[in-house]
């Protein structure tokens, strides 16, 4: 082998190089850094295994008569953890069900957590399992593409797309 031979554009493309995880990728994320895509479609995947397995068990396995309430709260449980799966594979345009995800955790650990925490009862309850998965948030708010949302879902294309 040539030590000399140039390497084509699509050859270099190819390669994996740990830094450019880091960089923004315009040409297949719209700007947002592969490590924000990796984590995020491993937090999609984690929705999809655990959360979609636990719901769709109650789900099915349930006999008798539903408290309304509960049966909310897992029906959402269910259909957002298996639309989680479609983040695997489309994670941008899935991002707001991980914002759904911050934020419902997120209301959770200020309205409930954190009242029992700053009173000392939170050890013990039956609060304290939930809070400490729910306190796991801290990772997709660090990698969810802030600014992307922003540009995406605060401030709208102002420009006019030509026909």
């Amino acid at each position: 082998m040539n030590t000399t031979e140039q390497v084509s554009p699509e050859q270099k493309q190819t390669k994996f190089r740990i830094k450019n995880i880091f960089l923004p990728d315009y040409e297949n994320y719209e700007g947002v850094r592969r490590i924000n895509i990796y984590v995020m479609r491993l937090f999609f995947a984690l929705m999809f295994v655990f959360v979609a397995t636990d719901s769709w068990t109650v789900i099915l396995t349930h006999e008798g008569d539903w408290d309304p309430t509960r049966a909310v709260a897992w029906c959402c449980w269910a259909a957002y953890s298996t639309l989680a799966l479609l983040g695997v594979f489309h994670t941008l345009r899935m991002l707001p069900i991980m914002l759904f995800m911050i934020f419902y955790k997120g209301l959770w650990l200020a309205v409930v957590a954190y009242p029992l925490w700053s009173a000392g009862t939170l050890e013990g309850s039956p609060a304290e399992g939930m809070a400490y998965m729910f306190s796991g948030i801290i990772i997709p708010i660090l990698f969810v593409p802030w600014k992307y949302v922003f540009k995406k879902y605060i401030l709208f294309d102002t420009k006019k797309k030509s026909v």
